[in-house]
């Protein structure tokens, strides 16, 4: 009897050991957060760059993110004015307003101490660059 006892014990044992395994193996597993979750990506999905126009795409962008501190005399912004055509396709044509939104390159990183814009607005404004600067 203790033989079959010992052997009982023994499997609920293994039984016990391999739920629990089973248990952590199954409940840790990557799955892709855009296959899964896609109402997250949902602003990628809608970025239309078909029509872009500086008076309205772009301009739409710069006032959210960039006139608080780089409009009028810009004196909070470095002496960096963004509203207007004139003195934005200068920044446009440097590089400079690209790279401080993208967050790339040697200059500052754009919005000051805040987040980067989203990647339909750095699409949006690249494409613009892109077609030339048009003031549209």
């Amino acid at each position: 009897m203790d033989a079959l006892s010992n052997m009982i014990k023994k499997n609920s044992y293994l039984i016990i050991i391999a739920s629990v395994l089973l248990v952590l193996v199954s409940g840790c597993y990557y799955d892709h957060a855009n296959l899964s979750y896609p109402q997250q990506n949902s602003a990628a999905a809608t970025c239309n760059l078909s029509s872009i126009t500086y008076s309205s795409s772009v301009t739409g962008i710069l006032k959210a993110n960039c006139y608080s501190c780089h409009s009028g005399s810009a004196s909070a912004g470095g002496g960096i004015q963004l509203d207007t055509y004139a003195t934005l396709k200068v920044y446009a044509a440097n590089g400079q307003l690209l790279n401080s939104i993208s967050h790339t390159g040697s200059v500052p990183a754009m919005p000051l101490n805040a987040a980067q814009i989203s990647s339909c607005d750095i699409s949006t404004i690249q494409t613009w660059i892109n077609n030339g600067t048009p003031n549209n």
